[in-house]
C-alpha cells in the first residue's frame, strides 16, 4: 500500500466523522476534502476541479432548474391537485401514491429525473397534509433508487454491467432479467420506509429551515362570471372543499340577499362567494377561468406581466384603519389586488370589500413586484413575506411539461445523454420564458451543488490511486477459498462501499473484471457475481451522495447521519434479499 493510499484512507475516515458530527457545514467539509486531496498530491488540481464541470454536477444543476420551471408554470400545482382529488384526507394513501408512482417511473427512466420531478410536488402536498417534508422526501429518493433493479434501464449501472459481460464473451443482461429480484427489493424497501424508515427521520426546527411556514387562513371573495363553467352547478358538484380545501362562508346573490351555503345551493351569474382558505388554495382558485376575484384588475394590461404575491400587515396609525377596501378605492390607489384578509384567526362573514380594516389585519395582495416592494417604504403597511412569491404562469404549463417529458424521452431512447438533454431543456425553458435565468438560479440549492462537485474528487482519487482495485484484490485473497456465498457477499459489500464516494458506474467498472476473473478461476458462475454487484452498486442509501438523494438533501434539511441511520437497515434488508434470491435465480 502506497503513501497516497494511506493518506486517502485517513481522509475518507475524516470525512465520514466530520459529516456525522455535523459541526461544520457539509459543503465546507467537502471543499476541505477536495483541497486536502490536491495539497497532499493524491490527485492533481485539474482532475479535482473537474467535478464542477462533470456530468453529475451539470445534470443536477439542470434538473433543479427544470423542476423550477415546472413550479413556475403551475405544473406541479396542477398535478398535486389531481393527487389530492384521489387521495382525500388519507395520509397513508398519499405515501403509497407518491412512492409507488415514483418507483414505477424510475424502473424505466432516470431515478434522478424522477426524484427532481416529484420533489416540489411532495413538499407542497406535505404542507397541505401538515406533514414535515423530511418525512416524505427521503422515502421519495429511496423509492426511486430501489427501482434500479426493476429493469435493465432502471439505472445506467445495469447497462454498464451488461456491457462488461459482453466484453467477457457472455450474454448481455435482458431487459427484465433483473425484475424477479428487483420486485421484492422495491416492495420490502417501501414497506420498511412506511413502517420504520420515515419515523427515524427527525423533523428539525421549522424556523431554522424555513420549510413549513405557518399557514394562515384568509377570507376572500370571488364572483361567478357570465361564461363560467360553474354557472348553474351546485356547491357539491363544484367541490370547493374537496378540490381546493376552501370553506364557503356565505353567498351573496345578485338581488342583494345572502344565502347560507349548502351542498344543493346553485351558483348563478353574478353570485359573490365568500370563502376561507390558505394562500396556496386561493392562488389555485385564481387560475380558474370560471371565476374572478372581486378585487381583480379590470384591465390586466395595466399591470406587469409577472405578478407577485405578498403578505402585508396594517400598521398602527395607518389611515386605512376603520375604512373599507371599497371606500379606499384600494386597487386604484395602490395598484394592488387584495385576495384575502386574515384577522388573527377570526373568520370574517361579510364581503371583503366592505370589511373595515383593523390594526394587525394581514392582507394577501397581488401585483407588480416593484409596487409591492415599494410598500416597505410606506408607513401604512409592513411586508411580512420573507420573499415575494411569483404567481404561476399557467399558460406556459403545457410547454414546461412538454420540455421535461422531451428530455426524458431523449434520454430513454439514447438520443442524448442525460446531462446534454437536461441542459438543452434548460435552454428551451429560457427561450420559451417558462422561467427566467434569475428565477432559475434562485431554484438551485448552491450549498448542495457545491458539496456534490467537491466530493466527486474523492471518487476520482480512489480510482487514480488504485485504492479501489487494491481493496478488491484483498477481499479475493481473504475469502476466495471459503464458501462461494461468502465471496458473493464480500463483492456485494465491496460494491456497496465503493459506490458511496465513487459513481455507481465507476464502482462497477472497477469490481466487475476482478469478480468475473475470480469466479472463472474458481469454477463458479460469473453471471451470479455480475448480478450481485449490479444490485450492490445501486444500494446508495447510507450516504446522500447518490444524485437522487442529493436532490432532496437540502429541501428536507437532512444531515449526513440521517442517511446512515435510515439507510443502513434498508441496505441490510436488500442484502438479505439479494444473498437469497440471486444464487437461487442464477445458480452459483
Amino acid at each position: 500500500m502506497t503513501l497516497h493510499m494511506i493518506l486517502l484512507l485517513i481522509l475518507i475516515l475524516a470525512a465520514l466523522v466530520m459529516f456525522s458530527i455535523d459541526i461544520i457545514q457539509a459543503d465546507v467539509v467537502a471543499l476541505g476534502i477536495m483541497m486536502a486531496l490536491i495539497l497532499t498530491g493524491i490527485i492533481p488540481a485539474d482532475i479535482a476541479f473537474s467535478g464542477f464541470g462533470s456530468d453529475t454536477a451539470i445534470m443536477i444543476l439542470g434538473l433543479l432548474i427544470l423542476t423550477g420551471a415546472l413550479v413556475r408554470t403551475g405544473v406541479v400545482q396542477i398535478i398535486s391537485r389531481q393527487i389530492l382529488r384521489r387521495v382525500g384526507n388519507n395520509k397513508n394513501q398519499l405515501y403509497w401514491v407518491i412512492m409507488g408512482t415514483a418507483a414505477l417511473l424510475s424502473g424505466f427512466i432516470s431515478n434522478t429525473a424522477t426524484s427532481a420531478f416529484f420533489t416540489p410536488m411532495t413538499i407542497g402536498l406535505a404542507r397541505r397534509y401538515k406533514i414535515h417534508p423530511s418525512k416524505l422526501l427521503m422515502s421519495l429518493a429511496f423509492a426511486t433508487i430501489l427501482a434500479s433493479s426493476l429493469t435493465l434501464v432502471g439505472t445506467s449501472t445495469n447497462v454498464v454491467v451488461s456491457g462488461l459481460l459482453t466484453d467477457y464473451g457472455m450474454e448481455p443482461l435482458g431487459m427484465f432479467e433483473l425484475t424477479p429480484v428487483g420486485i421484492p427489493i422495491v416492495i420490502v424497501g417501501l414497506l420498511y420506509m412506511f413502517f420504520v424508515g420515515r419515523h427515524l427521520v427527525p423533523a428539525r426546527d421549522e424556523e431554522e429551515v424555513g420549510l413549513t411556514e405557518k399557514i394562515l387562513p384568509y377570507c376572500s371573495e370571488f364572483e361567478i362570471t357570465e361564461d363560467s363553467a360553474w354557472k348553474g352547478k351546485t356547491l357539491s358538484e363544484i367541490g370547493l372543499g374537496h378540490e381546493y380545501d376552501l370553506t364557503v362562508l356565505r353567498i351573496l346573490k345578485e338581488p342583494g340577499y345572502h344565502v347560507s351555503p349548502r351542498g344543493n345551493t346553485v351558483l348563478q351569474k353574478g353570485d359573490k362567494v365568500l370563502v376561507e382558505g390558505d394562500r396556496d388554495d386561493l392562488v389555485a382558485m385564481q387560475e380558474q377561468e370560471s371565476i374572478k376575484f372581486t378585487g381583480e384588475f379590470k384591465d390586466k394590461k395595466d399591470v406587469s406581466q409577472e405578478l407577485s404575491l405578498a403578505e402585508v400587515i396594517v400598521l398602527p396609525g395607518s389611515p386605512l384603519i376603520g375604512r373599507t377596501l371599497w371606500g379606499l378605492s384600494f386597487r386604484q390607489r395602490y395598484g394592488l389586488q387584495v385576495l384575502g384578509i386574515n384577522r388573527k384567526g377570526e373568520t370574517i362573514h361579510q364581503r371583503i370589500s366592505r370589511t373595515r380594516l383593523k390594526v394587525g389585519d394581514q392582507l394577501l395582495i397581488q401585483g407588480d413586484p416593484a409596487t409591492i416592494q415599494g410598500l416597505s417604504n410606506n408607513n401604512n403597511f409592513r411586508v411580512v413575506s420573507a420573499k415575494l412569491d411569483i404567481m404561476p404562469e399557467t399558460k406556459r404549463a403545457p410547454i414546461a411539461l412538454a420540455i421535461f417529458l422531451g428530455v426524458v424521452l431523449l434520454v430513454s431512447f439514447n438520443v442524448l445523454s442525460l446531462p446534454v438533454a437536461v441542459m438543452l431543456g434548460v435552454l428551451i425553458a429560457f427561450l420559451t420564458r417558462c422561467i427566467s435565468p434569475v428565477g432559475a438560479y434562485q431554484q438551485v440549492n448552491w450549498n448542495v451543488w457545491f458539496m456534490i462537485a467537491s466530493m466527486l474528487a474523492l471518487g476520482q482519487a480512489m480510482e487514480i490511486s488504485g485504492l479501489a482495485a487494491l481493496l478488491a484484490d484483498q477481499i479475493v485473497m481473504l475469502v476466495g477459498a471459503s464458501h462461494p456465498l461468502w465471496l458473493l457477499a464480500a463483492f456485494f459489500f465491496l460494491s456497496l462501499a465503493l459506490t458511496q464516494p465513487m459513481s455507481n458506474q465507476a464502482a462497477a467498472v472497477v469490481i466487475i473484471p476482478i469478480a468475473l476473473q475470480t469466479a472463472t478461476q474458481l469454477g463458479l458462475n460469473p453471471r451470479t457475481f455480475a448480478v450481485m454487484i449490479a444490485v450492490g452498486a445501486s444500494c446508495s442509501f447510507i450516504t446522500p451522495l447518490e444524485p437522487a438523494a442529493l436532490i432532496v438533501y437540502g429541501a428536507g434539511n437532512y444531515r449526513f447521519f440521517d442517511f446512515i441511520k435510515v439507510g443502513s437497515i434498508l441496505t441490510v434488508l436488500i442484502f438479505l434479499i439479494a444473498i437469497f434470491m440471486v444464487p437461487w435465480l442464477w445458480p452459483i
